[in-house]
């Protein structure tokens, strides 16, 4: 799903939202959890899962075409762990999480 799917989604289900209205929410949603992991912290939604900045510190690393050896940053990535809920709906036949 994208964003304007998403966005049409919800404006089907709530007519009496204008898909203006919809959208900007969407957008706020989305900018609120992008600045949470800016800033280090995380983001979680009850059920669906949490979104979570992750450190690497700097490393040696190689390149696999030409074998030379590279020193590699620090850097952060974001990780995402599935929520309970969301675990159990994708697999439907596992009672608890494994």
């Amino acid at each position: 799903m994208i964003r304007s799917e998403l966005v049409n989604r919800l404006a089907e289900d709530n007519p009496h939202l204008s898909h203006d209205m919809v959208r900007r929410m969407i957008d706020t949603i989305f900018s609120e959890v992008a600045e949470a992991l800016a800033e280090g912290r995380r983001a979680e939604f009850r059920g669906f899962g949490v979104f979570e900045v992750r450190q690497y510190g700097p490393r040696t690393a190689r390149n696999p075409r030409t074998g030379e050896t590279v020193e590699k940053d620090v850097s952060a990535s974001v990780r995402f762990r599935t929520g309970k809920d969301l675990h159990l709906k994708l697999n439907p036949g596992l009672s608890e999480r494994g």
